[in-house]
């Protein structure tokens, strides 16, 4: 099944701006590729209405690319079609320095009774009754470990 096609009609205005942004050349790259996209794909009264694979070719960039930037404008608008949107999804730490000291310390020390070493639930499950963290996954626990040092399974610790 084909994508659905999204047409561009650039008002004199927006065609001005795209112009004027493309020609001064001082914004990221990626910017100036996005404008030269709407500009030939504009189909309004003076755009050359150029096809997806013929805009990728002239701007050395993927159909893929030409494809999101006409969705973009069509849904969106003209900024949303010519800068890349910050990232909502921020993942920020579980754990602060003193809890991946303590998850550390306790990763290094002797496992619990029965068992002949620590597992990342018993990890996780240890540190919420010691009252060090209200809740954590044993994935939380299995990241901070992987990223320090202390690996107890290689020889070399650095």
């Amino acid at each position: 099944m084909p994508l659905p096609k999204y047409i561009v009609r650039l008002t004199a205005d927006e065609r001005t701006q795209l112009d004027d942004l493309s020609r001064t050349g001082t914004r990221a790259a990626s910017v100036l590729i996005h404008a030269r996209i709407l500009l030939k794909a504009d189909v309004g009264t003076g755009g050359p209405h150029w096809d997806d694979q013929q805009i990728a070719e002239a701007v050395e960039c993927g159909a893929s690319t030409v494809y999101r930037v006409r969705q973009a404008f069509v849904e969106e608008g003209l900024t949303a079609a010519l800068f890349r949107q910050k990232p909502t999804g921020r993942q920020y730490r579980k754990l602060d320095g003193a809890q991946e000291a303590h998850l550390i310390a306790l990763a290094c020390g002797a496992p619990p009774e029965g068992r002949s070493h620590w597992t990342l639930r018993l990890l996780a499950d240890r540190l919420v009754e010691l009252e060090v963290v209200e809740s954590i996954s044993p994935a939380c626990v299995r990241m901070t470990l992987k990223k320090t040092n202390s690996n107890r399974g290689c020889g070399s610790s650095g």
